[in-house]
């Protein structure tokens, strides 16, 4: 936890609540250890996707779905939002849950590794978020920067690895330093780019906000 958990929590308990049907599936995926963005982060992504207004939506990482849905909520119906998994058993729950939501035709499920994904695919995307393998950040963002428009926001989530970030690599156990080590390079290149202006904010686990100049 990188913020006191007592304010997380006061700060959660104001935010309005999910639909039911996405109550449902956050607390599902919880009962089953599905990593999923967090309250915190929720809230974030509702607020800049009503603000940016985007039409079309890439999301690097579905997992279950979760964020998706939460993301098509906020756009409204006239969005459409494609989305990436590896992960081929949560495949099968991914899809499932956007027909659940009544959303299957509006959110587009691409099956198999973002890197080989990513090069065949069309931009301009107005909005990115990234919620995937932390390590392959750093690799992704030239097809990100591709595909994002002018004026496009791209989100990345677990920037900071739950306070890690900010340690030494000696600090960091061993299997862990090559992950810390591309973060650290990540965030170097997002917030290096002369071609974005970007912010890490220190929420949930860390949270980038990037938009191209």
């Amino acid at each position: 936890m990188i913020v006191d958990e007592r304010y997380t929590t006061y700060l959660n308990s104001l935010y309005p609540e999910l639909s039911p049907v996405l109550q449902e599936i956050q607390k599902e995926a919880l009962e089953t250890y599905v990593p999923i963005i967090r309250t915190e982060t929720v809230n974030l992504l509702q607020l800049l996707i009503r603000m940016n207004q985007p039409k079309r939506i890439l999301e690097v990482g579905a997992a279950v779905g979760f964020s998706a849905n939460v993301m098509a909520e906020a756009a409204g119906e006239d969005a459409v939002i494609t989305t990436i998994e590896n992960y081929q058993p949560r495949i099968p729950i991914a899809n499932a849950n956007f027909k659940r939501t009544g959303r299957d035709n509006q959110i587009t499920l691409l099956e198999g590794d973002a890197m080989e994904i990513l090069p065949t695919l069309e931009g301009p995307f107005d909005f990115i978020f990234m919620d995937a393998a932390k390590g392959q950040y750093i690799n992704f963002w030239p097809e990100i920067k591709r595909l994002i428009r002018s004026g496009g926001v791209v989100v990345t989530d677990n920037v900071l690895q739950d306070g890690d970030i900010i340690e030494s690599r000696y600090a960091i156990t061993r299997r862990n330093r090559t992950i810390h080590k591309r973060m650290r390079d990540y965030l170097y290149e997002l917030t290096h780019d002369g071609d974005f202006t970007t912010t890490i904010l220190p929420l949930g686990d860390g949270v980038s906000i990037s938009v191209k100049g």
